[in-house]
């Protein structure tokens, strides 16, 4: 499939409002005019197909890589294997090629690409999102603290409130709390609020919420539905439920 049939079977509402001009001036005459912006404004708006989160993932993570004053290669390998991993070789290479070309612009909104996913996209996805942002964060082995206020800046744009931003975050980074900053719980949280804490979170992270998504992305869906069980069998043994 050439690159702009394969761009315009895959993306819904994100060929409109910031992110479609972010598209455009990356892919240039490669897009197809006469197809842009014809389904724009009446989406549902929980009809995220793959391709919106696959280019909402390119903007993001392009922002979040240069959030340190620099491209690591070891982040742009990660986001390559990533995509590999998700969409194949042949479509993660078309989405690379996006994303370097993304990479290049320098007058990108964050705060305005980030409310119109959040007008569009529903919260399972985002927070989807930002696990994949954390992923990227620490794939060079270092994580600045720009690329931290990056991906808090981008969730408070996505109404990701502090709570869910600290569970996701904590399952990348070891802590002696990360167990209960995974479940969103205090330290000295009760056995029955860690069960009610447990049957949440798992609720929560469910790979079924983001079903709507495809496949690809249910193996990311995946970690953190684990990393949610992970952390209730490591407080069941410290607790001894």
């Amino acid at each position: 499939m050439g690159f702009s049939k394969w761009i315009g079977a895959t993306i819904g509402w994100s060929f409109g409002g910031p992110i479609g001009a972010i598209i455009g001036m990356a892919v240039g005459s490669m897009l197809d005019a006469s197809s842009k912006g014809s389904s724009v404004g009446t989406q549902n708006k929980f009809t995220t197909r793959s391709g919106d989160f696959e280019v909402s993932l390119l903007i993001l993570a392009s922002i979040v890589i240069k959030a340190d004053g620099k491209q690591d290669q070891r982040e742009l390998d990660f986001v390559r294997a990533q995509f590999v991993q998700m969409y194949g070789k042949v479509r993660a290479n078309q989405a690379f090629n996006l994303f370097k070309e993304i990479s290049k612009q320098t007058n990108i909104s964050t705060r305005q690409v980030c409310l119109q996913i959040r007008q569009m996209m529903d919260h399972a996805s985002r927070l989807q999102l930002i696990h994949f942002l954390f992923g990227i964060a620490k794939s060079d082995g270092h994580v600045a603290d720009s690329e931290v206020d990056a991906i808090s800046r981008i969730a408070s744009y996505l109404g990701i409130n502090p709570r869910d931003l600290e569970s996701i975050k904590a399952m990348f980074y070891k802590s002696s709390d990360a167990a209960y900053k995974i479940l969103e719980l205090d330290t000295n949280a009760s056995i029955s609020e860690i069960k009610r804490a447990y049957r949440k979170m798992a609720k929560k992270y469910h790979p079924d919420k983001v079903l709507h998504l495809g496949k690809e992305h249910q193996k990311g869906a995946e970690e953190k539905f684990r990393k949610v069980q992970e952390a209730y069998e490591q407080l069941q043994k410290e607790k001894g439920i």
